[in-house]
This record gives C-alpha cells, sequence and structure tokens, in this order.
C-alpha cells in the first residue's frame, strides 16, 4: 500500500497511512517520511501494534537515539524499561500506577506545561516517537503548538528584537515552577543551565521557529524578570488554539514529532488509572549555539 498523508490542521500535522511499522521500512518510505516530517513537523500513525524493539528500529531510520541519561530523577535500578526508550507513563517497575507523593510521579508532572523535548540538553532532540500502549481513559490528550506559524504571525519589531537573543534553559526552571524544588547534589549538576538559540532555522526548509519551552528560564543579557516576561508572552502567543493541535490518543497511536519545530504538552489525565507511553528520541547532530558554562 502506498504512503498517503492528510493535513489534519490549517498550519501543520499529517496523519500517514499506508505504513506497518511491524516491518522494516524501506529506503523509499524512509524518504517519503522525511520529507513528511520535515514539512509537516507532527506525523500521526494509527492501529500500530508494535514491540519496544520495532519502535526503536523505526526510530533509528531518522538518526541515533539519543542517550536517556539527565533527563530524570529515576535511579537506574528503578527503571520500568530496559529496551532504550523513554518511559513517559504513570507506571512504577512494579507496572502499577506510581503514588501520587512518589518523587518521580511529581517530577513528570512536568510534561504537563509547554515544552520541547530535551531542549535542556546541550545538543537537544530532534525527533521525539511516542507509542500508546495503554491509553488513560479520562484526560491525557497531547497538544502540539506550531512554532513555525507562531514566529511568522510575529511583527517585524518582535522578529528583530528576538532574533539573536539566547536563553538558559534546564530541568530545574521547569520543575521548579511548579514547586520541585528538591533536589540531590549530583542532579543539580547533572541539571545545569545549558543555552538555546529563542529563533531556530530549519535546515531542510529554511524557515524560522520559536524555540520556547518551559524550561526556558532565563534570557541572557536581560534581568530575570524580564526576560521571564518575554519568554511567557512569547508563550502565550505561540499557543492561540490557531497554533495548537489537539490528539486524543486511540490504543496503538503512534505520533512522531519534529522538536525544532514544535512545543507540546500533555493535559492532566485520572492518575489513579494505568498510561503507558513510550518514547523513542532520536538524537539532535548540533547544538544550537556554541555551548559554554551557563553563569
Amino acid at each position: 500500500m502506498a504512503i498517503a498523508i492528510r493535513q489534519l490542521h490549517p498550519h501543520f500535522v499529517g496523519e500517514v497511512s499506508g505504513v506497518d511499522l511491524r516491518q522494516p521500512l524501506t529506503l523509499d518510505e524512509i524518504a517519503q517520511l522525511q520529507a513528511a516530517i520535515d514539512h509537516y513537523a507532527v506525523l500521526v500513525l494509527h492501529d500500530q501494534d508494535i514491540t519496544d524493539e520495532q519502535q526503536l528500529r523505526f526510530a533509528l531510520s531518522f538518526g541515533e537515539r539519543e542517550q536517556a541519561r539527565g533527563g530524570t530523577v529515576t535511579k537506574k535500578e528503578d527503571y520500568r524499561l530496559s529496551t532504550g526508550l523513554n518511559d513517559v507513563s504513570n507506571l512504577g517497575k512494579d507496572g502499577k500506577p506510581l503514588p501520587r507523593d512518589h518523587r518521580t510521579h511529581l517530577f513528570n508532572l512536568g510534561n504537563c506545561l509547554w515544552h520541547s523535548d530535551s531542549s535542556f540538553r546541550p545538543i537537544p532532540a530532534k525527533y521525539s516517537i511516542l507509542s500508546a500502549r495503554v491509553v488513560n481513559p479520562k484526560g491525557g490528550n497531547t497538544e502540539f503548538a506550531d512554532m513555525r506559524a507562531a514566529y511568522d504571525a510575529l511583527d517585524q519589531e518582535t522578529k528583530a528584537e528576538i532574533e539573536d537573543l539566547v536563553c538558559e534553559h534546564s530541568l530545574m526552571y521547569s520543575r521548579g515552577s511548579l514547586g520541585f524544588l528538591d533536589y540531590t547534589e549530583e542532579e543539580k549538576e547533572m541539571f545545569k543551565p545549558v543555552k538555546q538559540r529563542l529563533v531556530r532555522t530549519h535546515p531542510a526548509h529554511g524557515r524560522k521557529s520559536l524555540y520556547l519551552s518551559s524550561h526556558a528560564g532565563a534570557v541572557i543579557g536581560m534581568s530575570m524578570p524580564e526576560g521571564r516576561l518575554l519568554l511567557r508572552d512569547l508563550t502565550e502567543h505561540a499557543t492561540q488554539p490557531e497554533f495548537v493541535y489537539v490528539h486524543t490518543w486511540r490504543l496503538h497511536d503512534l505520533i512522531m514529532w519534529d522538536n525544532r519545530q514544535t512545543m507540546h504538552r500533555v493535559r492532566r489525565y485520572d492518575q489513579s488509572q494505568p498510561r503507558d507511553m513510550r518514547r523513542a528520541t532520536v538524537a539532535g547532530t548540533e547544538p544550537t549555539i556554541a555551548q559554554q558554562a551557563a553563569e
């Protein structure tokens, strides 16, 4: 069956049919999907009942796997998955929902904030590929914002103001905004801020986009309050309904998105019920700016 794509939102998001990820992709299929993710920024594939190994194989068609270290407070011996996928479920190692006061659960609530995956890393993530293995019966929609369309809609004065700005990103900024402030010295070292451009240019088509995230907590050269107000204003602009696609998950849905062109967030859901979501993350290939230790 040939690949077909139907656009789901006026600005972005392609619904892909004609692909079975239980089978290895052909070179032609990889090329078509690569062009599609560059263009649509988000791809939705239904009815992909796959294993972790098949999901990782699909991800590796588009680049190297990002190493997970540094993105969680969960200790390695407590990991639920051992296949190389990121666990973005609400489940513990025993397969049951984590208690509401569990440290990992409280930390993971930061995923409900608008963000771009791994913007807190010196080389941020390229693609994220999320597979729905158990869907929560209430809530848990994922929202995506097109950061290219949001940039295009800015006035020229704002574009000129932000063109060369650099922000500091850290998991401690995003989690701190929810009141999660308790870190070990090892975690503080692991979560040290990194610098990222506020405006990025996509290498495939040259469109500019806002590079925002709840991980961004400071703008170099601005006072903390002034910088955070600017980031808040830009985020409010970028997440207006006209730029946002809301995905209601079905069992075995798989979504692939380009972190260089989008932000996303999960909405609140019934934490007493299991939600098993597994993410393969394709590593970025270069920093947005030459990295130095953030002051």
